[in-house]
């Protein structure tokens, strides 16, 4: 493990199976990735070279990071495919871990840990999530307006966010809920659909998601909704909860 005082950069390497692949097209596979908090809420994953299968063409560009060192920036070609631009190289970086190894813009991919595909960014390995059964009546309002009300609720605990109250969908208030096209993924959960929420002539844009079919380690809130914490007034058998401010 390596810690850089400076940006508090931490690198670990880890033990799962990780391929990438750019339309089906095998980039690199390695049993030896690294674990890189660029930034503290979770990791990136680099690569070490001698896992790389793509070739990586510099593009003559590079970037500077206080605490990575200067970055140069490469084209990935692979089977006549070609990402621009989607890989770094940091050769003289402080963190000797890093001098050898690839870091791949992880949109620009389909990414697997072992068989199973990963999104949006690695699992962070000290991240746990806790989905715990509550009596605790749970209520959420927006304007006075009532938004969801029900005698108990799922938790969930996930390190470093505060609480979501999961309730059935039957206890939101389906006279403000409005459809919302947006979806977006969680490396822990799985994939999230949203309602927005409509109160007079405002609509608030994605306040209230669920998930359909989230990933076996959290299936007690399938089919479930939450309501956006940091926006909204929650009430835990009566007494209103501070909002927890957003963390990025």
């Amino acid at each position: 493990m390596a810690d850089n005082a400076r940006g508090r950069v931490k690198v670990e390497t880890g033990a799962k199976r990780v391929r990438l692949y750019l339309d089906n097209k095998l980039v690199a596979d390695t049993l030896h990735p690294l674990y890189v908090w660029e930034k503290p809420f979770y990791p990136t994953y680099y690569v070490p070279a001698k896992d790389v299968l793509a070739d990586l063409k510099p593009t003559g560009e590079s970037e500077h990071s206080p605490s990575r060192g200067d970055a140069q920036v490469h084209d990935v070609l692979v089977d006549g495919l070609t990402a621009a631009g989607k890989a770094r190289t940091v050769p003289e970086s402080p963190l000797e871990e890093l001098r050898d190894a690839v870091r791949f813009d992880f949109d620009a991919f389909d990414w697997f840990e072992e068989d199973e595909p990963i999104y949006t960014h690695p699992r962070d390995p000290y991240s746990r999530i806790d989905v715990l059964t509550s009596n605790r009546h749970f209520r959420a309002e927006l304007d006075g307006v009532v938004l969801a009300d029900s005698p108990s609720s799922m938790i969930l605990f996930e390190t470093g966010l505060p609480p979501r109250y999961y309730v059935p969908i039957t206890a939101l208030n389906q006279d403000v809920l409005r459809p919302s096209d947006t979806v977006t993924h969680c490396p822990y959960k799985g994939a999230a659909t949203y309602w927005s929420v409509q109160i007079g002539d405002q609509v608030r844009a994605d306040l209230i998601w669920g998930y359909r079919t989230p990933f076996p380690e959290v299936q007690k809130i399938t089919g479930l909704a939450a309501v956006y914490n940091e926006k909204v007034d929650i009430y835990l058998d009566g007494v209103l909860q501070e909002r927890p401010k957003p963390r990025y």
